[in-house]
Order: C-alpha cells, then sequence, then structure tokens
C-alpha cells in the first residue's frame, strides 16, 4: 500500500504542525488546565492533535495505492432450445414436466460453484430462466454467434446446449463452435426413431402474380415406413378444391413432387392450402396441410428500353429489371419506336445523342420520368463533350433517397471502370449523386449516377458507357447478379414510383410470418405537404374472429411509428384514423401473417449432430434422465477453474467511509472526558 499527494511533502508536516499547535492552545497554554492531572492533559492533547492532523490531511487529496486482487468464478452457460419440436413426440408429457423440474434443479445444485447463465433459444436467443417451447425455428448458430458476442473475454468455464438437434435456420452449428475454447456438453432431447409419417416437405412458390397470369407451384411431399399406402394431395383456394390427385408411396423413404399451374383469376392475397387426406397409419397428422400465399397484382409496371443501336447494356437492363416480375420491360430502336409513352411507368433512353422531337415534347406533356444513360439529349446534354475518362464508382454516403444494401454499398468501388465523357457543364444544385467518379486514385465530387427532381418530375443519368461489365463482374465474384440487380431495381423503382399527395400515409408489409411483431409507420402532412406530429394517430387491428385490438402510434420527429407485437397466423384487417383540423383521415388495409411450419415437417431428433459438437469441443454428450452424471461432471471438473485478476486501486482518502468514524470516535472521547472532569 502507498499513499499518494498531488501536494509536496512538507505539506504533510504542516499539518502535523497544525494539529500541535491547535491541542497546544487549548491545553497547554489555559491556565485551566493546571488543575488536571498530566496524563489526561496528555491523552486530551493527543485526541486533538490526532483529530486536527487527520481532517488537515484530508484537505491534501492524498490517494491510497493498492494492489487488489479480485476472482472470477467460472460461467457455466445453460442453453436450453425452446421449439416446438421437442413436444412433437411421445414424450411431450415428461419433457414439459419432470424434464423442466429436474433441468432447474440441476441449475440450481451447481450454482454456489459457478456463476450459472440460463439462456432459451430458438430463432432467437435470449437470457430466461422460463420454457414454453413456443419457438416455431431453430437456429443453434444464432445461439453460438449471440454467446460469442456477450461473453467475450469472460471466464466461461464450460456451455451446456439442451436440444433435440434440429435446426432449420441459419448454417450449421459445427461451424459456429470453434471461437470457443471451452467443452461443450449437450444433452440430447427428443426421438431419433422416426415415427410412421407422411408430410408436406416444401412449398416453392412465387411471391407475386399477375391478374390473368397463370404461375406455378411445386408441392414436395416426404413418407417414412408407409410402403405401399396411398395417400390423397389436394390443393384448394378458399375452400374450394382445384386439384386432387391420389399416390401410392412406393418406399419406405418416398419423396414425390407435385407441381401445379394456377390461374391469378382474383386481385389481392390469395391463400392456397396443400392438403393430404390422413390416414389411420399416419403417427403426425399435423404436418398433413400447409398453406401458401400469393399477391395478385392487377397489372405490371411497364418499363420502355429505347436505344439508339443494339448494345450490351441493353440485355444486361432488361434482364436485372424483369429479375423480380414487377415490371414487364420491352425494349425498342428509337427511331423505330412509333407507340405513345404515356403507358410507360419509366422510360430509359440509352445513348441517343439527339432525341426524337416526338419523345422530347411526350415525356414533357406525361411528366414522365426517365432514366437517360450514357450520351443521351437531354436537359443535361451539357455534361458531355467528344473526350472520355474511363473511371470507377464511389459510394456517396450522403445519399437518402432511398436505401442500398451495406454489402452492395461497400461493393461498388469494385465494379470495373466505365467510359465517361468529360464534364462539360454544371450539376443542378438539387442533383442527388449516388455513385461518383473515381479516377485512377482519386476521388472527385464529380457524378457517375445522379439524380433530380424538377417540379415533381424525377429523372436519373448514367454518364458512363458500360454497365453490362458491372453485371458481368458482379456474376464473376458471387456467382449470381444480386447486387447489380439491386441497384438497379431500387433505382427503376424509385423512378417509376408515382408521387403519393395524400395528407395521411400508412406503410406495413402485407404478409409476415407469425414469429414477426406487426410494424407500422405513418405519415401526416398539412396543406403545405410538410410533416406534422401533432395530432393523435390511432389504429384498430381486427382478427378473423372480429376481435379488436386499439392502439396509438407512438410520435417522433417527422413520423409516427408503431409495433403491435406477434399475433398467431391467419388474416387480419386494420384502419388507421387522424383528425387534423376539421378533417379526418382514414387508412385501412389487409395484413395476412403466415404460419411457420419448420418445427412440424422435421421431428426426428440429430442427436449425431450433438455428438460431434460435445466430441469437437472436448466435452460430453448426456441424455435427460443422467442429470446427475452431468452435475457431477460439472462439480468435479478439473478445466473449470475461478481466474484471480490483480490490479492497482487508487482511493481518495476522503471516500474511506470509516475514517469518519475515526474522527467521531475521538472528537466523541475528548468531548466526555472533559465534560466528566468538569471542563467542556
Amino acid at each position: 500500500m502507498e499513499f499518494i499527494s498531488n501536494y509536496p511533502w512538507y505539506y504533510t508536516l504542516l499539518c502535523l504542525v497544525a494539529g500541535f499547535i491547535f491541542s497546544a492552545i487549548l491545553y497547554i497554554k489555559d491556565k485551566q488546565n493546571a488543575e488536571r492531572s498530566k496524563a489526561l492533559l496528555y491523552g486530551l492533547a493527543t485526541l486533538r492533535f490526532v483529530s486536527i492532523s487527520l481532517i488537515a490531511l484530508l484537505l491534501l487529496d492524498i490517494f491510497i495505492k493498492r494492489l487488489v486482487n479480485e476472482t472470477e468464478k467460472p460461467v457455466i452457460i445453460l442453453a436450453q432450445d425452446n421449439s416446438t419440436s421437442l413436444i412433437a413426440g411421445k414424450d411431450s408429457t415428461e419433457i414439459k414436466n419432470e424434464y423442466t423440474n429436474a433441468i432447474a434443479s440441476f441449475a440450481n445444485a451447481i450454482k454456489d460453484k459457478y456463476d450459472v447463465k440460463t439462456y432459451q433459444f430458438d430463432s432467437e436467443s435470449k437470457p430466461s430462466e422460463t420454457i414454453d417451447f413456443k419457438g416455431k425455428e431453430t437456429d443453434i448458430s444464432k445461439l453460438f454467434l449471440d454467446l460469442e458476442n456477450n461473453y467475450a473475454n469472460k471466464n466461461i468455464g464450460a456451455i451446456i446446449l439442451a436440444t433435440d438437434g434440429i435446426y432449420n435456420k441459419g448454417t450449421n452449428p459445427l461451424y459456429s463452435i470453434e471461437k470457443f475454447n471451452v467443452p461443450i456438453y449437450t444433452i440430447a432431447l427428443g426421438d431419433t426413431v422416426p415415427l410412421k409419417d407422411v408430410w408436406i416437405q416444401t412449398i416453392n412458390h412465387n411471391q407475386v402474380a399477375y391478374l390473368g397470369n397463370t404461375f406455378p407451384a411445386e408441392v414436395v411431399v416426404n413418407a417414412i415406413d408407409l410402403k405401399d399406402k396411398q395417400v390423397s394431395v389436394s390443393i384448394s383456394n378458399n375452400g374450394k378444391i382445384l386439384k386432387s390427385e391420389n399416390v401410392t408411396i412406393n418406399s419406405n423413404s418416398f419423396s414425390a413432387s407435385f407441381n401445379y399451374l394456377l390461374e391469378a383469376d382474383k386481385t389481392g392475397i390469395q391463400k392456397y392450402t396443400i392438403t393430404i387426406a390422413t390416414i389411420d397409419e399416419d403417427k403426425n397428422k399435423q404436418n398433413n396441410s400447409q398453406s401458401f400465399i400469393i399477391d395478385v397484382i392487377d397489372n405490371r409496371e411497364k418499363v420502355l428500353i429505347l436505344a439508339n443501336a443494339p448494345h450490351p447494356d441493353i440485355a444486361a437492363l432488361e434482364q436485372s429489371i424483369s429479375a423480380p416480375q414487377t415490371y414487364e420491360v420491352e425494349v425498342a430502336l428509337i427511331n423505330e419506336f412509333t407507340k405513345p409513352l404515356k403507358p410507360y411507368s419509366l422510360v430509359i433512353l440509352h445513348q441517343t445523342p439527339t432525341l426524337p422531337q416526338r419523345i422530347s415534347n411526350e415525356l414533357k406533356a406525361n411528366n414522365q420520368s426517365a432514366f437517360y444513360i450514357g450520351n443521351t439529349g437531354n436537359a443535361s446534354k451539357s455534361l458531355f463533350n467528344n473526350k472520355t475518362n474511363d473511371v470507377e464508382g464511389v459510394f456517396q454516403k450522403e445519399f437518402s433517397l432511398f436505401t442500398l444494401s451495406d454489402e452492395l454499398k461497400n461493393y461498388i468501388k469494385n465494379f470495373p471502370a466505365v467510359s465517361v465523357p468529360f464534364k462539360n457543364g454544371l450539376v443542378n444544385n438539387g442533383s442527388n449523386i449516388l455513385i461518383a467518379q473515381k479516377i485512377g486514385v482519386v476521388e472527385t465530387e464529380e457524378p457517375l449516377l445522379l439524380f433530380t427532381e424538377v417540379n415533381g418530375i424525377k429523372t436519373a443519368n448514367f454518364l458512363g458507357d458500360g454497365l453490362w461489365k458491372w453485371r458481368m463482374r458482379d456474376f464473376a465474384d458471387h456467382s449470381n447478379h444480386n447486387l447489380f440487380n439491386e441497384l438497379i431495381s431500387k433505382t427503376v423503382q424509385y423512378l417509376s414510383v408515382k408521387a403519393d399527395k395524400s395528407f395521411f400515409r400508412v406503410f406495413t408489409k402485407k404478409i409476415i410470418n407469425e414469429n414477426e411483431a406487426i410494424d407500422f409507420t405513418a405519415e401526416v402532412y398539412n396543406q403545405s405537404y410538410e410533416l406534422v406530429t401533432e395530432p393523435d394517430v390511432t389504429l384498430i387491428l381486427k382478427d378473423d374472429k372480429n376481435k379488436t385490438f386499439n392502439y396509438t402510434f407512438n410520435k417522433k420527429q417527422t413520423m409516427y411509428s408503431l409495433s403491435a407485437g406477434q399475433f398467431p397466423a391467419g388474416e387480419y384487417s386494420y384502419e388507421a384514423k387522424v383528425k387534423f383540423g376539421e378533417k379526418l383521415y382514414t387508412k385501412s388495409g389487409i395484413i395476412i401473417i403466415k404460419e411457420i411450419v419448420s418445427e412440424k415437417t422435421n421431428t426426428v431428433a440429430n442427436h449425431q449432430l450433438l455428438y460431434q459438437i460435445s466430441k469437437q469441443s472436448g466435452g460430453k454428450l448426456f441424455y435427460k434422465n443422467q442429470l446427475e452424471q452431468l452435475q457431477k461432471e460439472i462439480l468435479s471438473s478439473e478445466s473449470i477453474k475461478s481466474i484471480t485478476y490483480s490490479h492497482k486501486q487508487l482511493t481518495d482518502l476522503v471516500n474511506l467511509k470509516w475514517l469518519f468514524f475515526v474522527f467521531l470516535a475521538f472528537l466523541s472521547i475528548e468531548w466526555f472526558l472533559r465534560k466528566y472532569n468538569g471542563k467542556v
């Protein structure tokens, strides 16, 4: 232990001198003290000397520097699977009652020696001691990622993983345990013996269809240990059976695909149900029915690409815009195109130095959005001259018209160089630059892809030649065109969306999964189309049984938000209202919550995976009736040890509370002796 002060050493001497002077004046110079015994006199003087000196020393900001040892108990993480597959087998009652009590007793038994942290996990993980087995998906890799983030640099002694080994989300958990240098003990739950079962494995379908078109749906049906049995598979819409067929299961490990071509004859959200007629031998009938949802849209928006001549960019654009099946793309040479432009939501003009007067006039008359690519005759034609540069792209963080994924933002700099004419004019002040030019190693403020909006008319300019190279590079690096498609589709979506002039707007997803919360955002505008948040926005949510739920939106700086929480699968309607001034505005809609069936399609426990996790990490596998053995293993393990840390600690002398009681004791004793001897 060491004392440190911000003042020179002789200040300490001055404090002692001050204590001596005060006690001398009081007990030596005072003539009345001559009547007292010398022992009492010196005792009282000493008490006063010590009290005054210590009080003076406290004013010197004296610190005590000492070495402190702290012991950290090992952390034992007990992670319990909370998914529904655990109670899908014949031992469901045992799991819900005897096992839950046993695992709680196990945790209590090791708490004295270790710091036990209990988690539950399904698609997400969270600290919790309660288990309800209601999880709709299981992601074991996400659990390990969360533990890695939450317990980095902690003294983890062991991880205990209690699960059936079934995961239907995320990656193989074997790849997630490499960063943990601790044993992982697994508690194997569930049944590895497959039941006689026929079930719907997957349904592959489009998310969107268009009125009057047909769309495909593929259904995969599996069966175990039901050879020579016959089942009926049907598809229905709104209770009406569209097609039904019988199939004979010809093996004990059976799988078959059923392909349907369905008519999109009604607009809106359409629900289709695949049903396998039950048979007595089927021991798990909860996976014999599964539904899927299609959003049928009245018509697709049309995008027109007008080119001066054939070019690889045209095919790249057409394929990317058509990929999500949201747009109908038409391509034509500009000098051969004779149709009117009004039916098109967006016109893309590619390398057309001179626009025909008819095209230019119609764009202005229709207030149509346009996407100009390369040397195109438009309002920005002054940007071009005959000299060119090879430039690369740089994403501009200030861009805010729409959002791009972080992956695309980071990848833009990897797109190959394109040929861009030297700038010969100024960019409008109202322009928003998404991608700027990089010439060699110099990042400039010159635009490569920019957006403008004048009098409600949106335009975009890509000033280079060679978009097709970007699509090819994306495929070379990722074996897909996802990033290039995202860039083009987000650009087209922004340009083609018609401006909403309503004073009250509500936004939410039309289709969500049952393990997602229903989230709403809303905007309220005054007559000048300025965002306001003064009035209250309310919402009524109603399920298919007419049960209502009432909410009030939270107010933020320029918008409203509401998270209504999670709801069971089904169809819900909502109506939002706001009264602003004398007017009442309303918005309504339908939300479909999809059932998640992942936990129903596979109920066979994967204990082999749990064995591999334990073996690879240096742990062991135990069964649910071996918790006492696991307890002994954990408590007797020599590898699970406490860690003692030593560190230096500075403590301000004035913060030591016990010094107050020392002063109080000295002064009280002095006061008592003086009073007892007739002098206060």
